[in-house]
């Protein structure tokens, strides 16, 4: 998923600015810079959307730049993406997160966590989940404390 962001040089500074979400803008001092700076203020500004319970907007067609300006595409990382997808198809549907999680078989946190681009979330129920056992370290044993300290033994 890319948006586009429309370039030009203001006195010594590079700036970037994205005409599909207000106010999201960067500059950088160099040029070679400002593709990774532009990723982060974009990233930034749509997890802060997504975060805030904001539905941001999708990326427009733009095929050319104001006068003055050059256009350039700046990427957005798969995880971020994913959330922003299931944002939009949830607002298109007009669903809340509890009602598409009950249309899924999941529960709302877990489609609140699909879209909080901050979140690693599985799909399974908590019943089918694989239970992962307890590590034990047989060279380890805990003595029972003679005073207030704690003694271990290895």
């Amino acid at each position: 998923m890319q948006y586009v962001a429309f370039i030009s040089r203001e006195g010594k500074y590079v700036l970037a600015e994205f005409p599909d979400c207000a106010g999201c803008q960067t500059f950088t001092d160099n040029g070679d810079q400002l593709q990774s700076a532009a990723q982060e203020a974009l990233e930034g500004w749509l997890e802060a959307h997504l975060v805030d319970g904001q539905v941001p907007p999708r990326p427009g067609e733009h095929l050319g730049a104001p006068a003055g300006k050059k256009l350039a595409r700046i990427s957005v990382r798969p995880g971020l993406a994913a959330s922003l997808q299931i944002r939009w198809a949830r607002q298109d549907a007009q669903l809340s997160q509890r009602q598409l999680g009950q249309l899924a078989g999941v529960s709302q946190q877990q489609v609140a966590k699909l879209e909080n681009p901050d979140e690693n979330p599985t799909l399974e129920p908590p019943s089918t989940r694989r239970r992962r056992p307890a590590l034990r370290n047989p060279g380890f044993r805990r003595e029972e404390p003679h005073d207030d300290n704690h003694h271990y033994r290895f």
